[in-house]
């Protein structure tokens, strides 16, 4: 994995922990000689996980809609900052630059583009690894959703192990190499679906 775009909060809550997570996850991957393909703002989890790229000497590139730069809360540290016309093609970005998708703790964003990878995946439209960091137990909720979406029959079982977990980045990052592509819709038949 050369590059692995960072899905997180643009916000800082009061609990420390999440800030410095994410700035320790910059700084890890930026170790392991992996690049950082963000949403290119300074705020929030998002500016930590560049800022601790960046100190750690990693390549940093963000990704911000034209919205987004001019309310000035663009990182214009970044090794290099794309300015897109919208969501969609941020997300598209995301999806071209990258190797893989790490989620951190964060709200409907990062929802967004946590399903959005995984519906990506599932489709066909790449077959990259998507991960979910559940720090401090905060996806324990969205996995236990997962799981359930499967028994119930909304989640085909080629697709169950898609979204790869682990509490620790280390391990996940471990998992996500191993990842095995699935079968994607676009390659299944209708006796298949």
């Amino acid at each position: 994995m050369r590059r692995l775009a960072v899905y997180c909060g643009s916000a800082s809550p009061a609990d420390p922990r999440y800030v410095e997570l994410a700035e320790d996850v910059g700084a890890a991957l930026a170790q392991r000689g992996i690049g950082v393909v963000y949403g290119g703002g300074r705020l929030g989890l998002m500016g930590a996980v560049a800022k601790g790229a960046k100190a750690a000497g990693g390549e940093v590139i963000g990704i911000i809609p034209e919205s987004l730069v001019k309310a000035e809360v663009a990182n214009h540290d970044c090794d290099e900052l794309i300015a897109v016309s919208g969501m969609h093609e941020r997300k598209q970005k995301f999806t071209d630059l990258s190797d893989g998708f790490v989620t951190l703790p964060g709200g409907v964003g990062t929802m967004d583009e946590l399903w959005e990878a995984m519906s990506w995946a599932q489709l066909g439209y790449h077959s990259d690894p998507v991960g979910l960091l559940n720090a401090y137990g905060f996806y324990d909720h969205l996995i236990a959703f997962n799981t359930h979406m499967a028994k119930v029959g909304f989640v085909r079982s080629a697709h169950q192990n898609i979204l790869i977990h682990a509490t620790r980045l280390p391990d996940l990052l471990e998992k996500m190499q191993a990842y095995e592509p699935h079968t994607p819709i676009f390659r299944m038949k209708a006796e298949d679906l």
